[in-house]
Formats: structure tokens, C-alpha cells, sequence
């Protein structure tokens, strides 16, 4: 099995974790993990982008001039789309970009994302995550001290301090271990995890219980 340094806030070693090889140093699928972020992002499209049809445009419904003896083409409408006004032909209507992508391939890519930031040295285990005071300015302090100034950051809901210190930086996000995902963790260069969380992550990846405690040596 893999093993993982635990460390604290202050960057000091304070245990090690023994990892399974199946999560945490997997084969690194680069296609799954183009896959699973387009998919990703294909969801979070709105699809609202819309413009008007003839039918749908204001204008009379009058015939603009005469058929014949004008010298002119023949229109029957001013709201056709060579006229200044008129409806868009063939244009965008509101729709979903989503598709499916199984949930296997899904669970295959995170394992090559997290083996991805494991193998380069990225995945940083934290002891406890339970930021002073729940200042942003002391996540801050500590995420310059880990050497990880724009990083994702997976604790549990339950940290307040964490999610309120946070909120605030726009180079550090929170998220839960249950929402932790492909595309969140390439869009970040640094992955840092409580132990907690690593093992509920770990657990999920491998349909197992997660432990609640030990687990350091």
C-alpha cells in the first residue's frame, strides 16, 4: 500500500497513513479525466441562449409594397432576416448540453485525479483543518506556510471555521468530501484533505465503510 505523510497546519510531520494503491496511485487515465470534465462542464451550461424568429419579432404582417412595378424584389414581410429588425434564421433556442457518462468512468477518473495529485506530490494530509478563530487571514497564513497559496480544500460541513475562512479567498475553495470531483481538483494545482475526509473519500472509491478513527502510524 501507498503511504501518505500527515502533517498539521504549521507544515510539521506528525504521523503516517498508509493509502490503498487502488485510489491513490491508480493508473492515470488521461482520457477518462478529459471525459468525466466535459462532462462536468457540459452540466453546468445554462443552454439559455435564445434569438428571435420571424414569427416572434415585432413588425406589421402588411405586405411592404406591391408585387410588381416597383423594380424592387419581391417581399411579402419586413420581418425576414435581411431587413434590419428581422427574425434570426437558424438561431440558438434554449436547450440542454448534457449527457451521460457512467458511473463507473466517473469513479475511474477521480481515481486517476487524485493518483494524478498523489504521484506529483500535490496531495497534502492534514491533520485537522479547524482553522483560528475562523479568520481568513489565518487560512492565509497557513496555506503560505504549506506552500499551497491556491489549493482546493476538503473537510467536512461540519468546519464552520473552515468554510467561513474560506469564503474570502478567491484563491482557496472548500468543499465536502461527498461533493469532491474531477474537475475542481485539476483546476486547482494543490489538493489538501483532512484525514478524515481522505479516508471517506477512500472508502467511497472502494464500497467500503469509512473508518472513523486510526488509522496513523
Amino acid at each position: 500500500m501507498a503511504k501518505l505523510n500527515v502533517i498539521d497546519l504549521e507544515g510539521n510531520g506528525v504521523a503516517e497513513i498508509e493509502v490503498s494503491d487502488e485510489v491513490f496511485a491508480a493508473e492515470v487515465k488521461e482520457h477518462l479525466l478529459w471525459e468525466v470534465v466535459r462532462w462536468q462542464r457540459a452540466k453546468r451550461r445554462a443552454g439559455t441562449a435564445k434569438t428571435k424568429e420571424r414569427s416572434e419579432v415585432h413588425g406589421t404582417h402588411a405586405k411592404m409594397f406591391k408585387q410588381k412595378g416597383t423594380g424592387r424584389a419581391r417581399h411579402g414581410s419586413s420581418r425576414v432576416n435581411v431587413f434590419r429588425g428581422g427574425g434570426q434564421v437558424h438561431g440558438p433556442r434554449p436547450r440542454s448540453y448534457e449527457f451521460s457518462v457512467n458511473k463507473k468512468a466517473r469513479a475511474g477518473a477521480l481515481r486517476s485525479a487524485l493518483s494524478l495529485r498523489a504521484g506529483d506530490g500535490n496531495l497534502v494530509v492534514i491533520r485537522d483543518l479547524d482553522i483560528p478563530e475562523g479568520k481568513t487571514r489565518n487560512l492565509a497564513a497557513a496555506l503560505t506556510k504549506l506552500n499551497a497559496p491556491k489549493a482546493l480544500l476538503v473537510d467536512d460541513r461540519g468546519n464552520t471555521s473552515l468554510v467561513r475562512s474560506s469564503r474570502n479567498l478567491t484563491s482557496a475553495q472548500h468543499i465536502a468530501p461527498e461533493g469532491l470531483n474531477v474537475y475542481d481538483i485539476l483546476r486547482f494545482p494543490k489538493l489538501l484533505m483532512s484525514e478524515r475526509s481522505l479516508r471517506s473519500v477512500e472508502a467511497r472509491l472502494l464500497g467500503t465503510p469509512a473508518e472513523t478513527e486510526g488509522g496513523a502510524q
